[in-house]
């Protein structure tokens, strides 16, 4: 095979001389195109909107900014400007002519909270840059068709302005929610069916095509490639936008009907004014995407009950006095403090300031997500929880009574209570707890550690408002 050749199915194209067939399993070549037969003036140009310089540079920015691990051909994102730059145009020929056909997604399994795990596909960059191209140029075309009760992965719009919803619905006396849980539903999504959605928005058979094989592109796991005829595994750029094209069947059927809800992806909730209402609506949504989308109602997650009684985007809702608050479902705070205590078992071995320099990116990003929240105990039991817990990993460190008993001293503790709290024979959690410990690491020793407090972050929020 001469260099050409080599280098353009490494693109995953390959050029078709006259009278060759280069057969259906060479990767990234397919002998037919979407133009035969048809004049230019007869074919959409999308995907030459695609593979518009512009719109590729703007994909290719996003793609690089966003980093990520490669995907089954080892190819890394630093490495991907060299390699572009010798195999673009095959790649771009092969866009163009309807004979690109994408790498199989390497599998990876992330444990969900709630057991189980979450399939995700990686692409491989090449994809990843196709994909992100494709989605910069259907959005704005599909966009104008979405709800504007759905919220997840559209530009403008945030989880935030979700649970804002969600609040506004109760306080104007929407006492009953009907949290619908789809089944598996990255991992259920019928082909045939989305695609028949997608053709609605996109005349361009290339486009068609090349999002069809996406759907299709196998799964590798343990170096074996497993084939797929349903699902779109997450992780890949056009996923977010393929499934709300899918759920906007939906969104227009509870619109028809008259229902306030609010949608984030797969997780919506319908809200109604009685338990009644709301066991009739969970019937006929559940009959509706089993008959119209072929998807599957999780029943145990599923559930009308009260909104207090159930959680949306990580937040829950409490009334008081037939006042409406948003406050942190417990659920998101056991999740964190979860993961603090995986910090915080790393961080036996190293340096305080260490510790809290990891444990302070947790933080600002967990309290930047949940700053909606209306009660301020939980950020009162959640600072004073944390400061047991770095007092906890203090004492451990110091590990000799001798040592504790200097440590205790040097803090500004009497010769006596020093020696006395350092030779107690307590553990390290009661003695975290213990008045000798706050005296000797008081608040005011973590805040010039420069850790974040939740309270104090929360009250500068409020002035602000």
């Amino acid at each position: 095979m001469n260099v050409a050749k080599a280098q353009a199915r490494e693109a995953g194209a390959e050029p078709l001389g006259p009278g060759r067939n280069s057969g259906e399993g060479e990767r990234g070549a397919e002998t037919d195109t979407a133009a035969v037969g048809q004049t230019k003036a007869e074919v959409s140009r999308l995907m030459e909107a695609v593979v518009e310089r512009s719109n590729l540079w703007s994909a290719y920015q996003k793609v690089v900014r966003n980093g990520g691990a490669p995907g089954v051909d080892g190819l890394t994102v630093g490495s991907f400007k060299d390699w572009l730059t010798v195999h673009w145009p095959s790649v771009k020929a092969a866009l163009l002519e309807g004979r690109y056909l994408p790498t199989a997604v390497r599998a990876v399994d992330i444990p969900k909270p709630s057991g189980g795990v979450r399939t995700l596909g990686i692409p491989t960059v090449l994809d990843r840059l196709i994909q992100q191209a494709l989605l910069q140029i259907l959005q704005p075309i599909v966009e104008t068709t979405f709800s504007e009760s759905s919220y997840g992965f559209r530009p403008g719009r945030s989880a935030h302005q979700a649970v804002l919803a969600a609040k506004r619905y109760v306080q104007e006396g929407r006492g009953w929610v009907v949290d619908i849980d789809l089944e598996k539903f990255f991992d259920r999504v019928n082909h045939d069916i989305l695609m028949s959605r997608v053709a609605r928005h996109v005349t361009d058979d290339r486009v068609l095509k090349l999002i069809r094989r996406y759907l299709e592109a196998g799964l590798m796991r343990d170096g074996v490639i497993e084939a797929r005829d349903m699902g779109t595994p997450q992780g890949g750029p056009l996923s977010p936008l393929l499934s709300n094209i899918l759920l906007t069947d939906w969104d227009r059927e509870l619109e028809k009907r008259g229902h306030t809800f609010c949608r984030y992806a797969d997780d919506c909730n319908i809200y109604v004014r009685s338990q009644a209402a709301g066991q009739g609506v969970m019937a006929r949504m559940t009959v509706f995407l089993q008959e119209r989308l072929k998807l599957r109602v999780n029943e145990a997650k599923s559930a009308c009950a009260r909104p207090w009684e159930r959680k949306f985007l990580g937040y829950t809702l409490t009334r008081q006095r037939e006042i409406v608050r948003l406050r942190v479902a417990p659920e998101s705070v056991k999740r964190l403090t979860t993961r603090i205590c995986e910090l915080m078992r790393k961080g036996r071995g190293r340096r305080l300031a260490h510790t809290i320099e990891a444990l302070n990116l947790v933080l600002r990003g967990w309290f930047g997500y949940f700053q909606l929240s209306e009660s301020k105990q939980v950020w009162k039991d959640l600072d004073g929880w944390l400061r047991r817990r770095l007092r906890c990993l203090i004492w451990r460190q110091a590990k000799t009574r001798q040592r504790r008993t200097a440590l205790l001293r040097k803090r500004g503790l009497r010769e006596d209570r020093a020696w006395h709290s350092g030779h107690n024979g307590q553990g390290p959690w009661w003695n975290a707890g213990a008045s000798h410990m706050n005296a000797a690491f008081p608040k005011i020793f973590f805040d010039r550690c420069q850790l974040v407090s939740l309270t104090d972050a929360s009250g500068r929020l409020q002035c602000h408002l």
